[in-house]
């Protein structure tokens, strides 16, 4: 299915300020309610609530790059990048609809994130963590998940096409039972 490129853009809106203001509200939050207590742990022991100022992205990857550096990319870059993705989906073009929700939702994720570098000082609110067994997460937030799912979607949706349109879809080798 393909949406008509007014519905496109509406739903792209819609979408950016239902999730940026939602990720913004929950960042504010652990701001203001984890600046106060340090740190909450999870029920069942699956995680903490630990507020971390965030200057790299990923894993903070980049955090030790001189400020000039990381504000060039982290915040220039990724605006540019950030833009041409906006125009692309709001552009003419067709773009199937589950791809066209993946990107959007990693474009939401991505200027949410934006918004924190630009207002405050090239730093990133971060605060989750969760833990299964031995194994745990970086500290990260909802802007995160949806960059993720996003990355995801597309993934999904790309291998999804491809697997459908194999010449060799629903083909299986002979077996050699000699």
């Amino acid at each position: 299915m393909i949406l008509s490129r007014k519905l496109r853009l509406v739903c792209l809106l819609c979408l950016l300020a239902c999730t940026v203001g939602c990720d913004q509200a929950s960042k504010h939050m652990a701001r203001t309610g984890l600046s106060q207590v340090g740190s909450i742990a999870l029920p069942g022991g699956f995680g903490e609530l630990r507020l971390a100022d965030n200057s790299g992205s990923f894993l903070s990857l980049g955090a030790l790059l001189p400020k000039r550096v990381r504000f060039a990319i982290f915040t220039v870059g990724t605006g540019a990048g950030l833009a041409a993705l906006f125009a692309y989906l709001a552009s003419r073009a067709p773009i199937p609809m589950m791809r066209f929700i993946g990107l959007s939702l990693a474009m939401a994720g991505g200027v949410s994130n934006l918004l924190d570098r630009m207002f405050r000082h090239g730093l990133v609110t971060d605060f989750v963590t969760v833990r299964i067994g031995p194994f745990h997460t970086g500290v990260f937030n909802a802007a995160d998940v949806l960059i993720m799912a996003g990355i995801a979607t597309v993934f999904w949706s790309i291998r999804k096409k491809t697997a459908s349109s194999s010449p060799t879809s629903g083909y299986t080798e002979p077996r050699d039972d000699a």
